[in-house]
């Protein structure tokens, strides 16, 4: 009797061992790979589902990227980082509200960040600005550029001084990688308060006319401390940052245009400050106007100074930098035989090309990128000195006009000049000179190399006779053509040595492209340092 029960109550255990009566639990416990890669694309779905609507714009975060890369390049890092719990039931969606990763434009790899502006508004809170940093990582240490499009809420309020402490972490960051490799800031929405801080410091800001904005301060906050009523755009809008403070680089006219630009700006970049920038086939020599009718026989009379440019880069074509900006000097990405060169130029359309604030701080900055990235400098001098004025004196324009100095006397890149036509006081000077580094010096028989015009150092020289004459007008014409003989041409610099060669306007791109060639292996040993103190 006791082992019939002992056989009934064993018998089910050993069914089950053997296999013919299934187990519940076990079946519970098994791990089947391909519930888990159903789960994967599961969890990956919801983190690429825009979380809210998107505050303006056609495009997400992820449809900018792939209009910005190659197709299909794209490799997104971060896809589930989340926030910390917090206990009270907030939502902690994938990807904290930016989209971080890496591709290729041109096959050329870049770095990618763009903020989501459905989560959270695009605000940075902790999750989000460790994404970010370690994309910024990863751009240091494999040597490619970075680029930011910025479409978010500033600091996320709900994480307190954490995400303050992480906007000053992503300014450390940035000041890291200056120099150091190509950073792209293109803003396709509003960018206020600690969020503006990483595009003023990287090396180009790309804004969208009429959706951009960019400022330290709303217009509502603005009205409540100062009483004074502004508007978003009037305050820091694309063509505020564009043409009046100088914030921006490059003015879209809408999202596709802001993307392709920044596609063409790399194009003319090395990916780091230890490779050469790119070369490519020698375009064509422009077939424009002959340049030796391009400066007017009139000295007074204004020109075009992108004419004489369009007919000595590849192909006539220049990407001009800060274009609506100080538009009395002109800064612009070329190519000359193929390769890439920064060209700085004045502007005799606007105020008579002369330097003021504006136009040396422009200057100073495009010539200091082009020396950190080995891109050499053209520089076309048309120069009749820097403004003066009570107002510029009072704003600091010794002190910030000394900027452009400093650049052209720190640059160790090659250096050609070509004086045009004025090159007078210290605008002769601060234009590429020999003296401050310039490697080789051009002047065309057009070139007026002087302390000052004649008229002016008539005027002071001769004032006593012009007061004692009786024909003063025509004493004064005579000493003008006098004086204008001596010192009105480039040849007593020539004499000097400080030009190296005087040359007719035809053929100038065939001396600038040979010079180039000879330059190519320049070596500048400059002395150990920690850094230079550039007047601020």
């Amino acid at each position: 009797m006791t082992l019939e029960v002992e056989t009934s109550r064993a018998g089910p255990v050993a069914e089950r061992e053997a296999g013919r009566v299934p187990d519940p639990i076990a079946e519970r416990s098994v791990d089947r790979t391909v519930d888990r890669i159903t789960a994967l694309e599961s969890r990956r779905t919801r983190a690429v589902t825009a979380q809210g609507p998107r505050r303006r714009g056609e495009y997400g975060a992820r449809e900018r990227i792939d209009l910005l890369l190659d197709a299909g390049s794209f490799t997104e890092t971060g896809l589930f980082v989340r926030a910390r719990p917090t206990g009270d039931g907030a939502g902690r969606p994938y990807g904290d509200g930016v989209v971080t990763g890496y591709g290729t434009i041109d096959n050329r790899a870049v770095c990618v960040f763009a903020q989501d502006s459905t989560v959270f508004g695009g605000s940075m809170g902790e999750a989000f600005g460790q994404k970010t940093l370690a994309l910024m990582d990863l751009a240091l240490k494999t040597g490619c550029p970075v680029i930011g499009l910025n479409d978010g809420g500033g600091a996320r309020i709900q994480e307190g001084v954490t995400s303050l402490a992480l906007y000053a972490e992503l300014v450390r960051r940035n000041v890291q990688a200056s120099g150091v490799i190509p950073q792209i800031s293109v803003v396709l929405g509003p960018c206020a308060g600690g969020a503006a801080y990483s595009p003023a410091i990287t090396d180009f800001t790309v804004m969208v006319d009429g959706a951009s904005h960019m400022f330290v301060t709303g217009p509502d906050v603005i009205e409540t401390v100062t009483g004074e009523r502004t508007s978003a755009e009037e305050l820091g809008g694309a063509r505020t940052s564009n043409t009046v403070n100088g914030n921006a680089h490059f003015l879209a006219a809408d999202e596709v245009n802001a993307l392709d630009t920044v596609r063409d700006l790399l194009s003319y970049l090395p990916a780091n400050n230890l490779e050469r920038p790119p070369q490519y086939a020698p375009g064509a020599a422009p077939a424009g106007r002959c340049l030796d009718t391009v400066v007017p026989d009139r000295l007074g009379q204004a020109y075009d100074m992108r004419d004489i440019l369009r007919s000595v880069v590849d192909d006539g074509e220049l990407l001009e930098v800060q274009e609506l900006f100080a538009p009395n000097i002109i800064c612009a990405l070329a190519f000359v035989e193929g390769g890439a060169v920064g060209v700085v130029a004045n502007q005799p359309l606007h105020a008579a090309g002369v330097l003021d604030i504006d136009a040396s701080e422009k200057a100073a900055r495009f010539v200091r990128f082009c020396d950190a990235f080995g891109i050499p400098l053209l520089t076309f001098a048309d120069v009749p000195g820097y403004l003066s004025g009570v107002r510029q004196e009072q704003a600091g324009i010794i002190r910030r006009g000394a900027k452009l100095l400093y650049a052209y006397a720190e640059a160790t890149v090659p250096k050609v000049t070509v004086v045009v036509r004025k090159a007078y006081g210290g605008g002769y000077a601060v234009m590429g000179s020999k003296h401050l580094g310039a490697d080789i010096n051009l002047a065309w028989p057009t070139a007026r190399i002087a302390v000052m015009g004649a008229e002016g150092a008539v005027g002071v020289l001769h004032r006593r006779e012009l007061a004692a004459a009786a024909d003063p007008e025509a004493l004064r014409a005579r000493l003008v053509a006098a004086y204008e003989s001596t010192y009105g041409t480039p040849y007593l610099a020539a004499e000097r040595g400080y030009i190296d060669a005087v040359i007719a306007p035809r053929d100038t791109r065939a001396h600038i492209c040979r010079a180039l060639r000879t330059l190519r292996g320049k070596r500048a040993p400059m002395p150990e340092r920690r850094h230079g103190n550039i007047p601020l």
